[in-house]
């Protein structure tokens, strides 16, 4: 008796397919074609090609989420966690683009065909941002009021080295300095983030 298909197995045969042909040629029909299915069946789990494609995206991305957990409990300050969280954001952005274009490419079609799930996906990495942050404001090593609105600035600030956009400019030799300049510009202000007192103490 052949296994029920499921949407999992709908979503990894789905990757391999949008691999192999492109977000511009993959139908659903080839999705069936490689699970030995009718395109009807696909259909039962996702109503529509565009939901099919927004769920393996969503899939994509959430496997990018689990990845870029921060790493909480291993005897780092916030300040070496924000860097290392950082630097790996980059590194995967980075190596993303070198060594897997074509996929790369794919998923940055796919992701910009919603702008749904574009902000889950950021909202979920403002989100582990603020989480560092606020353990730094718990430790007396950042200062800020606004956790939120500061994770996001930091997002904001650092986009060069992770918004597709930039892409071109990751193959940079200089770009690792520029990264590490930005960067420690970014901890030291959350260090100092003081506001001066009205008589211009600091």
């Amino acid at each position: 008796m052949a296994e029920a298909l499921t949407a999992e197995a709908i979503l990894v045969a789905t990757e391999e397919v949008l691999r192999r042909y492109g977000p511009a040629k993959a139908t659903v029909v080839d999705v069936a074609k490689a699970l030995g299915v009718s395109h009807g069946s696909v259909y039962r789990h996702f109503a529509t090609k565009a939901a099919l494609r927004e769920a393996v995206t969503r899939r994509w991305l959430d496997t990018i989420h689990e990845q870029m957990a921060p790493a909480f409990g291993e005897g780092l300050t916030a300040a070496e966690m924000l860097r290392a969280w950082l630097q790996k954001l980059f590194d995967r952005k980075r190596s993303s683009h070198a060594e897997d274009l074509e996929l790369f490419t794919t998923y940055k079609t796919l992701v910009n065909e919603s702008s749904g799930v574009v902000e889950y996906h950021v909202e979920h990495l403002v989100g582990l941002l603020a989480s560092i942050i606020s353990a730094g404001v718990d430790e007396g090593e950042f200062a800020t009021d606004d956790v939120g609105g500061t994770a996001q600035a930091v997002w904001d600030a650092t986009q060069m080295f992770h918004h597709p956009a930039h892409a071109r400019e990751w193959g940079n030799p200089h770009i690792q300095a520029q990264f590490d300049a930005v960067v420690s510009l970014v901890v030291d202000g959350l260090r100092y983030n003081r506001v001066p007192s009205a008589t211009g103490d600091a």
